[in-house]
């Protein structure tokens, strides 16, 4: 099979008959093999039901899967990487925002120029100030912190990976705004990025706006960028700040002591070690550093042993 479409969705049931004529008339015209699978994210309006409907007229090409409730893009995506088929997947939203006219360039660049990965980069945008302002900042600090100059859109919806990406990496949680530092980590370092349409949202309105994706966009780089850098050796981290402070404190705490034992051996008053704040400083560091350290040896103990994450309740598969 040459491509597999990937469609996450929630709520989007207006769109998704015109989203399906517009993805079969593009594999048509270009003679690809392909299948269309739809997520559908816990809908409550009819979107499983026109899921099903197309699947009955096309039933070799249209597949979908019903998670029994709202999970995430990072959820969804996961289940449709593994269930796809295709030496090319493209991704792209359910919103008709991202044009499946673009699907053929970008499955040349996956074949042809040998990009392992290759993002859309909505240079002209039809969202409100509200989410193109903090798009450009988070962009910014993504590119810092992974390494990839190259990419201006890291949470473009609409991308293309090599079969071979999608089956070596793992998306959780949110972590749907950083497959190309994932696959980067994962040792595919062919990244590329093709400017695309981007069009206004036809019908309903965006489900990830606010404040809230901003933050949430800010600490999940940071959960990554950590657990990059010592998700596998949590010791490395914690044990190595742990024992620093430990021995900091206990030094401060030999010089109190060895303060006052200094005051007694020449018969000068000196106060009492307890009421020193110095005391209890250089002991809070100890007790810090004690609490890092152990933290650092459960960390080992739970990378080690960590149970499957990615284990979503699904209702309904074809």
């Amino acid at each position: 099979m040459d491509i597999s479409v990937i469609i996450p969705l929630y709520n989007e049931d207006e769109s998704l008959p015109e989203l399906y004529k517009w993805i079969k008339r593009v594999m048509e015209e270009n003679q690809f093999t392909y299948e269309i699978l739809f997520v559908n994210d816990g809908s409550t309006d009819h979107s499983w039901d026109i899921i099903c409907q197309l699947h009955d007229e096309n039933p070799t090409c249209v597949k979908g899967i019903k998670f029994r409730r709202n999970y995430g893009k990072s959820p969804a995506l996961f289940c449709g990487f593994r269930k796809a088929e295709g030496d090319v997947v493209i991704t792209m939203d359910a919103d008709l925002q991202d044009s499946p006219d673009e699907i053929p360039a970008l499955y040349r660049m996956i074949t042809e120029e040998g990009y392992d990965l290759v993002s859309g980069y909505k240079k002209k945008r039809y969202d409100p100030l509200s989410k193109t302002i903090p798009t450009k900042l988070f962009n910014a600090t993504a590119r810092k912190v992974s390494g990839i100059p190259n990419l201006h859109d890291f949470n473009c919806g609409l991308k293309a990976y090599r079969k071979e990406v999608i089956k070596n990496i793992e998306v959780y949680g949110e972590m749907h705004r950083y497959i190309p530092y994932l696959a980067k980590n994962a040792g595919f370092n062919k990244i590329g990025e093709k400017e695309v349409h981007h069009q206004a949202r036809k019908f309903g309105k965006s489900k990830f706006m606010g404040l809230n994706r901003f933050v949430n966009g800010y600490l999940d780089l940071l959960s990554l960028w950590f657990l990059n850098s010592f998700g596998l050796k949590p010791m490395h981290v914690f044990g190595f700040v742990g024992t620093l402070m430990f021995i900091l404190g206990f030094i401060s705490v030999m010089i109190v002591g060895c303060t006052k034992l200094y005051y007694l051996s020449t018969g000068v008053a000196h106060p009492l070690v307890t009421d020193s704040p110095y005391f209890y400083l250089a002991l809070t560091m100890m007790i810090m550093g004690t609490q890092l350290f152990v933290a650092g040896f459960l960390g080992e103990l739970i990378s080690r042993n960590a149970t499957e994450r990615n284990n979503y309740q699904i209702e309904a598969e074809f």
